[in-house]
């Protein structure tokens, strides 16, 4: 029997197929979960649509997390059509464009520092707490994606690394505040991959070259693999776990220093 069969999963921040969130989805309605899907403005509407159907579902909702009307929608949406909710993935990060360029001192702004932690941080407690009355009750479980650059300083990352250093603490907080109600509450940290959130960052191709070279697998991870481990970690499979950053980065994290640490291609 499937291990998500019977679950209800909220998958937020799909942007193509090639995304992190699509690699999280397959895996879930693989294992027999139920999807939802939300999208982030209507330019993304089609495309979300379009791959929601390839999964098997209808139940598609717009959603701006930087508006607390957007996800209070949301959350009286999915009450109304599927009554609960066992899973709720937040994959949803943002930073402006320029803030990713160069040195992190010379580009930081305020504005852009706060744009990047209402955006990649905040937008996860707010789910919590907006979705929490459709989850009690049912063992459910929050998983949210982070970075190596949450703990290490890499190059171009900028503001994003104390956005989602900023996520992780949010993680553990949700995780202790959560769990007296049988609720997990999880963070994966993936290693770099070829997506659309990706290609913002400045030198991103040679990042992904050296990440292969110098991980222990020799090999970059895709979206599929990180999906394997989201299925399992909100699976009951996982029912000790909690408060925990899980990485999957082909042993990038683990390793001192190479022999080789791969050149650019």
């Amino acid at each position: 029997m499937a291990f998500l069969q019977g679950k209800t999963a909220l998958i937020t921040g799909f942007a193509s197929e090639r995304s992190i969130a699509a690699g999280i989805a397959r895996a879930m309605r693989r294992e027999g979960a139920e999807l939802i899907f939300s999208y982030q403005g209507e330019k993304l509407a089609p495309r979300v649509t379009e791959f929601a159907a390839s999964l098997g579902s209808d139940s598609v909702h717009p959603l701006d997390v930087s508006s607390d009307d957007d996800i209070e929608a949301l959350a009286a949406a999915i009450k109304e059509r599927h009554g609960g909710l066992d899973i709720v993935v937040h994959s949803i990060g943002f930073a402006p464009r320029d803030e990713l360029q160069g040195r992190f001192v010379d580009n930081v702004t305020r504005q852009g520092f706060g744009v990047a932690q209402d955006i990649s941080a905040y937008s996860f407690a707010a789910l919590a707490r907006a979705l929490l009355p459709l989850m009690q009750g049912r063992q459910g479980a929050l998983l949210t994606l982070s970075y190596l650059g949450a703990e290490r300083a890499v190059p171009r990352y900028n503001v994003m690394g104390p956005a989602k250093a900023s996520l992780e603490s949010t993680m553990r907080y949700l995780a202790a505040d959560l769990g007296p109600e049988g609720i997990r509450v999880n963070a994966i940290s993936a290693g770099p991959i070829k997506t659309l959130a990706a290609a913002g960052i400045s030198g991103f191709r040679s990042m992904l070259s050296k990440a292969e070279g110098m991980s222990a697998l020799k090999h970059n991870v895709s979206a599929d693999e990180v999906g394997n481990v989201a299925a399992f970690l909100c699976s009951d499979l996982a029912s000790g776990i909690t408060g925990e950053v899980t990485y999957v980065d082909a042993g990038f994290r683990m390793m001192g220093f190479t022999e080789s640490g791969g050149e650019e291609k």
